[in-house]
């Protein structure tokens, strides 16, 4: 039996044939059999042939069998397969049954499949024998004890057994993965469970998002929101804001509106909290002028601002000071048919205060009065603030009488903001005749109006009255806190009474109260003084 053999570059053909005669041009398919080869590696071919090779027999898919030359080269990748006709069998098992290396090296092959398959069994240890029900107990001890990466392993060969995993404990391992930033270890637990038919939340999708997005990968966090729909647990609003925020963060403004036009054509709801998110980083980026052109285009998609939206506005321009923006705000509120309402005005006075315009404040205060949003308590305490704050006393005076006589009735914010502004002004008799009044109405004095009220007066130095209503307080049942007694301590040191301090300090020790070091240092120094060192 011979062989010529040539490769596959330059089609050539490798003839098997019987005998010791050599095939004519005219070789028939009964006496030999043709295979392409590659001709590239010829040199290689041959010379391997002579140092050693193998040969193995397989069986095929019509019946014949081939006999395949193993090389061991390393510029020959392959093995040279040649088809054998029913003829040759016996001749080749005749062969076979002679070479024992054939044998061994069959032998050897099925060996290393074992150890491969062995391997991976020792690696994955005995999680593949055990069934569902207790890798899932094993997963839940994981997850309980924080072993992250064994639980996500445990995941991964239970995917490989058709074994399905306990969702509550996927859904902890993931945002357990998020929480210190093993984003991808994250996202391949969530898959897993979503191709085992598990729906995860709103919270643990919101958190993959938002990991995404502090990465930069703003593209795959808007991915995610597709595969959110299509595992049962939709976007939510949270979901839209955390990305459109992200947007906005790295400088790409125009993409947010695109990308809340293209989610609104998906049949998105319009978020109005969202639309209004939008509309602020819009304003704030681009100014007041490209937000009322986002409006209308947004509108056009179906979603429509609301007066909550025109007020998110006019804050931001009121903020800034920006008065001609607020004033194209206002103007697009009444163009669009919509009125103003008691937080609107309450935005301008509040920034016209803050400003001191105040015959502005009281053009709107007029307004309000004709409008069916007259003045609130909310009003009244943001005028009574800005007054007491630029020291006019008597106007916010007047509008608490104001206040009383619309029936408006004032609550203990509007109190204590008139007593801390009296206090400062150490005018203590008409802040106790507040107080007093304040006892008899509907509101009753709390902690902080207190303090307010002792801190003035021992400020002033009068600490008969200051621990006059510190005694009321205990009656009262209001517990005294820190800043009750730093007061205290402070105004007896102030008034050369070091003894009434150090009960003070005796009484914050008991209650277990921060003393600070100045009111140490006022006490010693008071005893100094004193000679009672």
């Amino acid at each position: 039996m011979g062989y010529a053999v040539t490769p596959q570059n330059s089609p050539v053909e490798i003839c098997h044939f019987h005998g010791l005669q050599q095939p004519g041009p005219n070789c028939s398919s009964s006496k030999c059999s043709i295979v392409k080869v590659s001709t590239s590696h010829i040199t290689c071919l041959i010379k391997c042939s002579r140092r050693s090779h193998s040969c193995l027999l397989w069986r095929v898919d019509d019946g014949s069998e081939k006999v395949v030359f193993s090389s061991r080269c390393g510029g020959l990748q392959g093995s040279v397969c040649i088809d054998r006709d029913e003829s040759d069998q016996d001749e080749w098992r005749s062969s076979e049954n002679h070479n024992p290396f054939v044998k061994r090296k069959f032998k050897e092959q099925i060996s290393s499949k074992k150890l491969l398959n062995s391997l991976m069994s020792t690696l994955d240890g005995p999680f593949v024998r055990n069934n569902e029900e207790t890798n899932n107990d094993i997963l839940q001890k994981f997850c309980s004890n924080g072993k992250l990466n064994d639980a996500s392993r445990l995941i991964e060969i239970m995917a490989r057994q058709n074994q399905i995993p306990h969702f509550p404990s996927c859904i902890n391992l993931v945002r357990g993965f998020l929480k210190v930033n093993e984003l991808d270890k994250a996202a391949k637990v969530l898959q897993v469970m979503v191709m085992s038919g598990g729906i995860p939340d709103n919270i643990t999708y919101n958190m993959m998002v938002r990991g995404l997005c502090k990465r930069g990968r703003i593209k795959s966090a808007i991915d995610l929101l597709e595969d959110m729909s299509l595992s049962g647990c939709p976007p939510d609003v949270i979901t839209y804001n955390t990305i459109i925020r992200f947007m906005s963060d790295n400088g790409i403004i125009d993409q947010a509106v695109g990308f809340w036009k293209d989610q609104l054509r998906k049949g998105c709801p319009p978020y109005l909290i969202t639309y209004t998110i939008l509309i602020e980083l819009v304003c704030k980026h681009y100014g007041t002028v490209r937000a009322m052109e986002v409006l209308q285009d947004i509108a056009s998609e179906g979603c429509y601002p609301d007066i909550v939206t025109y007020n998110s506005l006019l804050n931001f321009n009121c903020k800034h000071g920006k008065y001609e923006d607020a004033a194209l705000v206002i103007y697009n509120i009444i163009s669009h048919g919509m009125e103003p309402n008691a937080i609107t005005y309450n935005t301008l006075i509040h920034s016209l205060c803050n400003h001191g315009y105040w015959d502005e404040v009281d053009e709107i205060l007029s307004i309000m009065k004709e409008t069916s949003h007259p003045p609130t308590v909310v009003t009244y305490n943001i005028l009574i603030n800005g007054l007491c704050k630029y020291g006019l006393l008597d106007h916010a005076i007047n509008f608490l009488d104001e206040m009383v006589s619309q029936n408006c009735s004032p609550d203990i914010v509007t109190y204590n903001t008139l007593l801390g502004a009296l206090s400062k002004e150490q005018m203590m008799e008409e802040a106790l005749q507040l107080f007093q009044f304040l006892g008899g109405s509907s509101c009753s004095p709390g902690l902080i109006t207190y303090n307010t009220v002792i801190d003035g007066l021992t400020r002033s130095g009068d600490m008969k009255k200051a621990m006059w209503l510190y005694d009321q307080m205990l009656k009262n049942g209001i517990c005294p806190d820190d800043i009750t007694h730093r007061c205290l301590v402070w105004g007896f040191c102030r008034a050369d009474q070091v003894e009434g301090a150090i009960e003070i300090l005796r009484v914050m020790a008991e209650r277990k109260h921060r003393v600070g070091n100045s009111a140490y240092k006022m006490v010693i120094h008071g005893l100094c003084e004193s000679g009672k060192v």
